[in-house]
């Protein structure tokens, strides 16, 4: 739609969720979390052109994969999974644009969720319970140098980039 309201589009068409769209830096294209896959409890990423054409799926495992934010350049995907095996813990993936090469960023016996690219695309951010408490972390875009950002002992939940 125009950013006035006006003129809307539906892109998508099925009885199941498709959530959280975000437009690649380019604006030609569009990912989104659905679980129109067969199951209504498993969700999977997905990726169409603006218009809503070629809907591709990314994922394919029977757990849930939620939450996709396009790198910077837009030639990759991080994502939050529960493809460890436990849908009580969380790691953080990052994937090429295609789907192909899915590598897992976190391993732990806690929650990593919500990752956010730096807008260099040299970091993500995310949310990880991993301390007791909701606390924001930082990682280099490989996985490497996780550091905890806010350790306050309350509960940090969201990541933002400006």
């Amino acid at each position: 739609m125009k950013s006035d309201g006006s003129d809307q589009i539906r892109l998508t068409n099925n009885s199941l969720i498709d959530m959280k769209p975000r437009w690649s830096p380019d604006g030609q294209k569009i990912v989104f979390t659905s679980n129109r896959g067969g199951n209504r409890d498993i969700y999977d990423i997905y990726v169409m052109k603006a218009d809503g054409s070629d809907q591709t799926r990314l994922t394919n495992n029977s757990l849930i994969d939620v939450d996709p934010r396009w790198s910077p350049d837009g030639q990759k995907i991080t994502f939050a999974s529960d493809l460890g095996g436990n849908m009580d813990l969380w790691e953080i993936y990052v994937m090429k644009a295609d789907g192909s090469d899915q590598i897992r960023l976190t391993n732990n016996s806690s929650i990593d969720a919500n990752p956010r690219w730096s807008p260099d695309g040299q970091n993500i951010a995310f949310v990880s319970d991993r301390g007791g408490n909701y606390e924001i972390y930082m990682m280099s875009a490989d996985g490497s140098d996780q550091i905890n950002l806010t350790n306050n002992g309350g509960d940090d939940l969201f990541t933002l980039w400006y």
